[in-house]
């Protein structure tokens, strides 16, 4: 059962890198879907490069289990910050697009870094 639970914990964490790196490289490389996206919400093209680096950052923390609880932090307050967004749009759409991301973020803190002894 322990075995299975690391595996997990390692799909989980590896997903969640992942789309941090994926969606971090898209905002600073100003992809036209993410430039698209963040701007109709009224992020300016700096703002989008900065969230791109926090992204990138909090995914590359994430590795680490010293800085693991740190980089899920950071990206479960981006994601939250794009959620505040969408809200203040009315875009309940884009919020439930959002939840699973933060969840995701959320089960990763609570079951902790696969290489950390419990």
């Amino acid at each position: 059962m322990a075995t299975l639970l690391k595996i997990l914990q390692v799909i989980l964490m590896l997903t969640a890198i992942f789309m941090g790196l994926k969606q971090g490289w898209a905002m600073i490389t100003a992809k036209p879907d993410m430039l698209r996206m963040l701007e109709r919400l009224g992020v300016v093209h700096t703002g989008v490069t900065a969230l791109g680096l926090i992204t990138i950052a909090s995914a590359l923390l994430i590795l680490f289990p010293r800085t693991f609880l740190y980089g899920n932090f950071l990206m479960a307050a981006s994601i939250l910050f794009i959620m505040a967004l969408e809200l203040q749009h009315k875009d309940l759409r884009g919020v439930a697009i959002e939840v699973p991301f933060l969840l995701l973020s959320l089960v990763i803190i609570y079951l902790g870094h696969p290489l950390t002894a419990k």
